[in-house]
């Protein structure tokens, strides 16, 4: 006859194997998981770094393009006063020699010329009219790496975050847990894209 106690125990002890292989897989896969993100961290954390260069190296650029302009037209100013200063002293002599007006409007013509080659400069690119031109593209370019970084920024820290959600669930061999940290990894992968491809401004603009 079948001893009655021998039979929960049996079904108790078949139950908690079924658990604890349970309990095994889920932690499986929670580590891979949890490799995934932290690859994802990776390249949030690389395009992070990336646009970070690129907004200091574009501010550099505008600064200097800007000043480099700003020389050009200090230069052109020079130069055209110049050439009204001779312009002025030919009218003030009608008397001067043919041979000396000629030599003064020669070099006022040449100084015009020169002041309207600082002005602008389409065959060198680096006339005041195209470094404006310059700077302004170095500003978009300032303001797009603006608006990108803090896109990586947030991904990075939801990237985290999910890690360690992540890392309590496998001791807890919580579920809730785990989802709770996919959705903030689904929340980071939208920052990440974002941040690459600017769909959205964070701030609005």
């Amino acid at each position: 006859m079948v001893d009655e106690i021998d039979i929960p125990e049996g079904v108790h002890e078949h139950h908690g194997h079924r658990g604890d292989h349970g309990d095994e897989d889920f932690r499986r896969f929670v580590a891979v998981y949890l490799g995934i993100v932290a690859m994802l961290l990776a390249i949030a954390s690389l395009g992070g770094g990336k646009v970070t260069k690129e907004m200091l190296s574009a501010s550099i650029r505008v600064s200097d393009t800007y000043a480099f302009a700003q020389a050009k037209y200090f230069r052109e100013t020079a130069y055209g006063l110049a050439a009204d200063q001779l312009d002025a002293a030919l009218a003030a002599q009608p008397t001067m020699p043919d041979g000396a007006k000629a030599s003064i409007a020669a070099t006022a013509a040449r100084y015009r010329k020169a002041a309207e080659r600082y002005a602008s400069d389409p065959a060198g690119g680096e006339g005041r009219k195209e470094l404006l031109a310059k700077a302004k593209e170095w500003e978009n370019a300032r303001d797009r790496a603006e608006a990108q970084d803090p896109n990586f920024q947030f991904a990075a820290a939801f990237f985290q975050i999910a890690i360690v959600l992540g890392s309590v669930s496998i001791v807890a061999t919580s579920r809730a847990l785990l989802g709770l940290s996919a959705v903030l990894v689904v929340g980071a992968m939208a920052l990440t894209l974002n941040g690459f491809f600017l769909f959205v401004h964070l701030g609005g603009g």
